[in-house]
């Protein structure tokens, strides 16, 4: 807050410099030539400390930016004893209302940075006060608000009180409110009941706290009214541009709410987590582990099958999993090892606090979730770095069992693989997934069932199975390489990065996008417009 008054009495001072050109003021000191006072400034702040910081700070700030305009007018203010005062008070802004704080057709902006707290991570009071902002009418919670981030609450309760008014918001708050499930979530309520437009958006930046040994967070800026009209801009770095719409992802392109789907809402392959095995480690190994497990117990090496998960997939070392879930009863009675393992794994259960994981004891065996296909599949991680063009996507034999940590589709051909491997699956990712920091978390849901694929005939799906194995082959030239390697963008070996420029081309080329002049943002935009096509005629 007294940031801004700053800023606003700086620019007010800048227009006296203009209108008076440096010649003394004549007139009453008590006629001040300054408009804006602390006296416009309102504010709600929970912690009573705060509260007498800020009035101090702004009083203290009214008195030099006084001193600063004496210097521009030549004429002595009467700003002693002060005559405006600090309208801060102390409160939840979640609790109270904030027409007692400041009328509504008094109120020309809203501006702040509400708490950031994790949806994970609240307390039950803010549990409680999420619920609370998020009931209708009809006593009902609205759809999806128990995904929602704690900051969220601001952006409904400000949508609520600038309905039809002529008030603009803007708030400091964590990026993920513009991205994943929490998208739909928040912006379709508050669009469809409030008519909230987004006016200006800042996209992703970093925001280090100067608190020691603390993460930095990772915010966006989002300014947004009850549909003011004006200039839409969004700011991504040092760039500015104008846009037609801004919607919920931040980008420039319909009002589209990309929800949790359970299938694919086009004719591919199924998508599925890995293996779960609640084990407590006790059937994953090491090589070194396995290796001497099996010379202590040699009849146990044709049950170990290489287990990989994101970490193991991007960088290229395996694991080994203890698979007893079809070794025969004969066979697990003469390995005492084995059933060692097997009785841990049943004790680790049954010691759980979870009645499911508990219930799960009396099959030791067997995993809590098991997906093992019968053939080659492709393998997506759950988390990859921001900083790789793309996920490291590729095909594992079935003698392989993944993890959790990694999605699985099977019966997925080269021609699925070279569609999810290209920039235009890329940048669908980009915009709707949710992150982990700043890193992608791809969601089988949200980003892959949601998909929007192109028509193509068998001429066009050679065509692209053609340069996908040319992918895998560009890879295949480094053996020694991790995946991890191989995507970094410093060291992308130059036969990989053309092999991808070339399906990347065909790819577009098959959404009809133009490959020379085709940004990201207009790709997303045009998969949006996609997309919700394809909606239209589910819901039919």
């Amino acid at each position: 807050m007294t940031e801004t008054y700053i800023s606003l009495r700086h620019l007010e001072n800048k227009v006296l410099g203009i209108l008076h050109h440096g010649q003394v003021v004549l007139g009453d000191a008590e006629l001040s030539p300054i408009q804006v006072s602390i006296g416009q400034f309102y504010g709600i702040e929970v912690n009573d400390f705060a509260v007498t910081v800020a009035k101090t700070a702004l009083w203290i700030a009214e008195s030099q930016m006084m001193k600063e305009t004496e210097g521009i007018v030549h004429m002595n203010l009467d700003y002693l004893p002060l005559k405006t005062y600090a309208n801060i008070i102390e409160g939840n802004a979640l609790r109270i209302d904030w027409e007692t704080v400041i009328p509504k057709h008094k109120t020309s902006y809203i501006m702040g940075n509400p708490p950031f707290v994790g949806s994970k991570m609240m307390s039950n009071k803010q549990r409680h006060e999420m619920a609370q902002t998020f009931l209708n009418d009809n006593g009902s919670q609205t759809k999806g608000s128990g995904t929602l981030d704690y900051v969220a609450a601001w952006y409904y309760k400000a949508s609520q009180f600038i309905n039809a008014m002529r008030i603009r918001v803007a708030f400091v708050s964590t990026n993920s409110i513009t991205q994943g499930e929490q998208v739909s979530a928040l912006w379709k309520p508050v669009f469809e009941i409030f008519g909230t437009r987004i006016d200006f958006a800042h996209r992703t930046f970093k925001w280090n706290s100067e608190a020691s040994e603390k993460a930095a967070v990772h915010c966006v800026i989002v300014g947004f009214s009850s549909g003011l009209g004006g200039d839409k801009v969004i700011y991504d770095g040092n760039r500015k541009y104008l846009a037609a719409n801004i919607n919920g992802y931040l980008i420039d392109a319909p009002d589209v709410f990309i929800e949790s789907r359970s299938k694919p809402i086009c004719e591919v392959p199924t998508i599925g987590i890995g293996n779960k095995p609640i084990d407590g480690g006790n059937y994953l190994f090491t090589e070194e582990e396995k290796d001497e497990f099996i010379r202590k117990e040699p009849q146990s090496e044709q049950w170990f099958r290489p287990w990989i998960g994101a970490d193991e997939f991007i960088n290229g070392y395996r694991r080994y999993c203890l698979w007893l879930g079809d070794c025969p009863p004969s066979e697990l009675r003469q390995m005492p090892e084995a059933l060692k393992r097997v009785e841990a794994v049943k004790q680790f259960r049954l010691a759980s606090k979870s009645a499911p994981t508990r219930k799960l004891a009396e099959t030791p065996r067997r995993f809590h979730v098991e997906n093992m296909p019968k053939s080659n599949y492709i393998v997506v991680p759950k988390v990859s770095s921001e900083k790789r063009r793309y996920v490291p996507m590729g095909f594992l034999s079935p003698d392989v069992l993944s993890s959790d940590l990694v999605f699985l589709i099977p019966d997925a051909a080269l021609y699925h693989f070279g569609i999810l491997t290209s920039n235009v699956h890329m940048a669908w990712m980009r915009a709707v997934c949710g992150r982990l920091e700043m890193r992608y978390r791809y969601s089988k849901d949200i980003v892959y069932n949601n998909f929007p694929w192109p028509d193509v005939t068998d001429e066009q799906k050679a065509v692209i199975e053609k340069l996908a194995q040319g992918v895998l082959d560009a890879r295949g030239l480094y053996p020694e390489s991790s995946l991890a390697d191989l995507y970094d963008e410093r060291v992308m070996p130059f036969e990989l990065l053309n092999a991808h420029r070339e399906l990347d081309r065909a790819v577009m080329k098959l959404y009809g996008f133009s490959v020379r002049d085709f940004a990201e943002a207009d790709c997303v935009s045009a998969l949006m417009e996609m997309y919700q096509k394809l909606t239209e005629v589910h819901e039919r």
